[in-house]
């Protein structure tokens, strides 16, 4: 049986426990943030961690003491989580993305504006490297727009904040949100995001599902399936969640996940953890 570090206590974990036993693979939580941590502790020994910790300071620890390879390493981890970056490698391999701008502050009121004219309102403000849409803004006219930027300049005027970057973006409304997952590059399912009906009459737009919408599975298109994977192509990581928003006229990648939640087994396809199984497994350095 494989021995896999698994560094956070969600969804994912309890989800994928069993399946991952069935396939001759061991699931173990690993704490590694909130807690001290000794330099001479005993961590465990495993043979692949899943994935790179979220806090990467402490993160980085933990892997030292583990001595694991990582489905998904610390490079991957940070590739995908900041936004910017991601975009531009996306937008390099001629994949469709979001028409935006990365602002890095401090910069003057004549910039913010200029940056917000390029788009025809409302625009999507959002911070560089945050999930689950947590401080995200939706601005409709550019005193407003100024109005977020505002509240970003007081936090990234604290010196100890190490990003201070934000996305302003073009809005898709109507667009429908996907979440497609990959491994090794290779499409395994899909999930649609979306709010309940009273929510979209109350005006709420954020199709995360923390923040109240509902994931069901989908059977993707051949063209998004395509899109998908392209991304996971270009982005060169091994085990990721590709965000879509598609529209009657386009389709563009919002952004991508290397730390995706796992939905229920239904919603994927039927060789879903036959694949990541066998991706874990590649990654210790076994095939057994």
């Amino acid at each position: 049986m494989l021995s896999l570090a698994v560094t956070t206590d969600a969804e994912t974990r309890e989800r994928i426990t069993a399946p991952l036993a069935e396939r001759g693979v061991d699931v173990t939580y690993v704490p590694t943030a909130e807690r001290t941590i000794r330099l001479d502790a005993d961590l465990g020994s495993f043979d692949a961690g899943f994935v790179f910790p979220p806090r990467v300071a402490e993160g980085g620890v933990a892997s030292e003491l583990l001595g694991v390879p990582w489905v998904n390493g610390r490079e991957a981890v940070l590739r995908s989580r900041h936004k910017g970056e991601t975009l531009a490698r996306l937008r390099r391999a001629g994949l469709p993305v979001p028409e935006s701008v990365v602002v890095s502050d401090p910069v003057s009121e004549a910039d913010l504006a200029a940056a917000f004219e390029r788009f025809d309102p409302p625009v999507v403000v959002k911070p560089n490297a945050a999930t689950r849409g947590i401080g995200v803004a939706k601005a409709t006219d550019l005193d407003s727009f100024l109005g977020v930027c505002d509240y970003l300049d007081l936090v990234h005027d604290y010196q100890a904040t190490g990003d201070k970057s934000f996305l302003v973006q073009e809005y898709l409304p109507d667009a429908r949100d996907y979440r497609a997952m990959l491994v090794d590059g290779e499409y395994v399912g899909a999930v649609e995001r979306r709010l309940p009906d009273d929510a979209l009459a109350a005006g709420q737009w954020k199709h995360n599902v923390h923040r109240g919408a509902e994931a069901t599975g989908v059977d993707l298109g051949p063209e998004l399936r395509e899109l998908a994977e392209a991304a996971a192509t270009a982005a060169e990581i091994d085990w990721l969640g590709v965000d879509l928003l598609v529209t009657d006229e386009r389709a563009v990648v919002n952004e991508t996940n290397a730390r995706p939640t796992v939905d229920t087994a239904t919603k994927y396809e039927g060789g879903f953890y036959d694949e990541l199984a066998g991706l874990i497994k590649r990654t210790a350095g076994t095939t057994a």
